[in-house]
């Protein structure tokens, strides 16, 4: 029987990973006492397992927009998309490749911040709430994404910085170098950079983030850079304490399914008028 190259390619990044963060969070960090086969852990494991095979097919719809009015533009065509030949437009395409990354990685991640903050509203609240929904945080939960949170929010950054004219290689680096710094962000460590704790986001800030702590609530949105937080109100670093109490304060199914639907769910509950069954 021949072996799927995406799953036998993903059970092996989870192996490495795990060896990686057991030295991070076990050896290095010593961070919150928590069991490593934890609260949620199954749960995690199986969004391990299928979240990188719904994004690869999140991934090509993320590109399908962008790259239909490039085309409806006359930017470029379609046979040199297929090709691998386009490699952007106009004079953002001319800069240097590594400035290039530079811009992206900035502009994505004030991209980033918006969109995350949107998912922090009432209707698109349920869907970000599954990720909210781990109490013993870790690296393991940082996947721990609904699918229509992860497709908008890719789609969110993608297409404006594709429609700029940016490389499409550099623009499409943009997505992996967030989600991997994402997971170490999740990591369960109590390290914040010291002097550098307000210029790049670190485990401690983006821990903050999910504490159920109400001081806590609705801060530290940036994926990377906390100077968004610092410009628009949202930023929470309080000195010598550690984020501990984590999770939501509604209740979420514990299973892969149950989290799928829940959304659903609960925006047909806020669809009812008060007091009706």
């Amino acid at each position: 029987m021949k072996k799927d190259p995406t799953i036998f390619g993903v059970l092996i990044g989870l192996v490495v990973l795990s060896l990686v963060f057991f030295l991070i969070e076990r050896v290095f960090g010593r961070g919150r006492k928590q069991p490593i086969i934890r609260k949620g852990w199954w749960t995690d494991v199986v969004y391990w397992v299928l979240t990188p095979l719904v994004t690869k097919q999140v991934t090509k719809l993320v590109f399908i927009v962008p790259v239909v009015v490039l085309i409806l533009a006359k930017v470029t065509t379609p046979e040199a998309i297929k090709a691998g030949t386009y490699h952007g437009f106009g004079p953002l395409s001319r800069l240097p490749l590594w400035l290039q990354v530079a811009m992206i990685y900035v502009q994505g991640d004030f991209i980033g911040y918006w969109s995350h903050r949107f998912f922090h509203t009432r209707r698109w609240w349920p869907f970000h709430a599954v990720h909210h929904s781990s109490e013993e945080l870790d690296w393991l939960g940082s996947v721990r994404v609904h699918p229509v949170n992860d497709l908008l929010n890719n789609l969110a950054q993608v297409t404006p910085l594709l429609l700029l004219g940016y490389n499409v290689f550099a623009t499409l680096s943009a997505p992996v170098f967030f989600t991997f710094y994402a997971i170490f962000i999740h990591a369960n460590v109590n390290w914040d950079y010291g002097p550098l704790r307000s210029v790049v986001a670190s485990p401690v800030f983006h821990r903050w983030h999910h504490s159920k702590d109400e001081e806590a609530w609705d801060k530290n949105f940036a994926g990377l850079l906390p100077v968004w937080d610092i410009i628009f109100g949202t930023y929470y670093m309080p000195k010598g304490r550690w984020p501990e109490n984590f999770g939501i304060h509604d209740p979420m199914p514990q299973g892969y399914l149950g989290q799928l639907w829940a959304p659903f769910a609960w925006l047909r509950r806020l669809k009812k008028p008060p007091g009706s069954a």
